[in-house]
């Protein structure tokens, strides 16, 4: 079994999918959004599972700073935005073949190793 996780090094919660997965002996590869922002093929799997309303942290700092709270925005503008701007995703962001979560899912994880 082995995960991918998009984070960025200072997110709470990503450090936790991390540990959680060391912690089980899981493979995980980490990628940085803040180093390499993730491409639009790889944020479409998440927007077809999830919306992209999910993706959106709305309590981020780049989201406040952006001006983003009154913004009414199409999904296709909003997954633009989120390309160009990876800091306005909430994270981690988990996959493990065709399985996705989005934020931290610890449940959803612990269900995944099990099965493995």
């Amino acid at each position: 079994m082995e995960v991918q996780i998009f984070g960025t090094r200072k997110c709470a919660d990503t450090r936790k999918a991390q540990r959680f997965f060391s912690e089980r002996r899981v493979r995980a590869h980490f990628v940085d959004l803040a180093e390499r922002p993730a491409s639009r093929g790889e944020l479409m799997r998440f927007v077809q599972r999830f919306g992209v309303p999910a993706l959106v942290n709305t309590d981020s700092r780049r989201y406040s700073d952006l001006g983003l709270r009154s913004a009414r925005l199409s999904d296709e503008r909003w997954l633009a935005l989120l390309v160009d701007e990876p800091l306005v995703l909430r994270t981690p962001l988990v996959r493990c073949q065709g399985r996705l979560t989005v934020g931290l899912a610890e449940s959803e994880w612990a269900m995944w190793v099990a099965g493995s």
